[in-house]
């Protein structure tokens, strides 16, 4: 298991210099500069602020001062963001989404999961049919729909919910649906498949034998083997659903880091992309590190054998 958890953490480690490595060269082959289009800039302003942010230095020295305060945890600073740091203007912008995306992800496990486990064990049933043909609508109606949908009736038509913002209790209800409504049906989806194919299982048959109850069999066999690939589907899940959806964010007025990153992206912020990008990818590996050891926790089969990942 030791093994196991220091191949994936070496794998992590490895993925992240990657990453980093990827989106410095992306920023430096994209033409021009972040003060290129600052038309009132004197030409020498622009070459002291390129040599403050340390633009006007070789690729490979830029490329070594990056990599250095990374593994410091030193982002840089904004360039367009009033000489913010990009620490700071992830960790204001970051709880918006943080919050919102834990309430959408809690809603979307829970009912997803559910659901698929209601069709499974009533397949071919009215409640089989009605989870699928809510999973369907889930699946096929864009979030923004939903979002601009249910603010002009539930907020506008019937004033029944707040419009924008993240003030209180109520104003999650509508962004937290727009954001686990396509999560829903992908997991209610993919959890009623993976438990049709366990109740079909040899060893399953056997348990009805034996004379053990439905609950008992669903807790003990159905459910540990048939959650599975839901596991492996909630990791990236969890990184992308609470790192912030820029579409839904700006629907409801939520200055989250979605909002934020492609504000960066509008100003050709270096600073900030690469920033943002670095704390997605850190939360997008971390949470698939951690549903690969959740994953060999759940199957015990999974293990590490002469430094290679195989079942048992």
């Amino acid at each position: 298991m030791i093994r196991y958890v220091l191949t994936k953490l070496m794998y992590l480690i490895i993925s992240l210099w990657v990453l980093a490595t990827l989106t410095f060269l992306l920023m430096k082959a994209v033409p021009g500069d972040p003060f290129l289009s600052e038309k009132a800039v004197p030409p020498e302003i622009r070459a002291r602020l390129m040599e403050q942010y340390g633009l006007d230095k070789p690729l490979y020295e830029q490329y070594v001062v990056y990599l250095n305060k990374l593994v410091q945890g030193n982002l840089g600073i904004s360039m367009k963001m009033q000489d913010r740091e990009v620490v700071q203007a992830i960790r204001e912008s970051f709880p918006y989404s943080l919050k919102l995306g834990i309430c959408a992800l809690i809603v979307a496990v829970t009912i997803g999961i559910g659901l698929g486990i209601a069709a499974a064990m009533r397949h071919r049933k009215l409640i089989d049919t009605s989870s699928m043909v809510l999973a369907v609508v889930g699946v096929s109606v864009p979030s923004f729909v939903l979002a601009s949908f249910m603010q002009y009736v539930l907020g506008v038509k019937l004033k029944l919910l707040p419009v924008f913002g993240l003030a209180g209790p109520l104003t999650y209800v509508m962004p937290t649906i727009a954001l686990s409504a396509l999560p829903i049906a992908f997991i209610a989806r993919l959890t009623r498949s993976s438990m049709l194919e366990v109740l079909h299982s040899d060893y399953i048959k056997t348990a009805k034998s034996k004379g053990l109850s439905a609950g008992v069999i669903v807790r003990r066999h159905i459910l540990r083997n048939g959650i599975l690939p839901v596991v492996t589907y909630i990791g990236p899940l969890t990184a992308g659903i609470v790192t912030g959806s820029f579409i839904v964010e700006h629907i409801f007025g939520i200055g989250g880091l979605g909002k934020i990153f492609v504000m960066s992206i509008t100003n050709r912020d270096y600073s900030l992309i690469m920033g943002i990008t670095m704390f997605y990818g850190v939360i997008l590996m971390v949470a698939r590190f951690l549903t690969d050891l959740a994953y060999g926790a759940i199957d015990p089969r999974i293990k590490l054998a002469k430094g290679k990942e195989k079942a048992a």
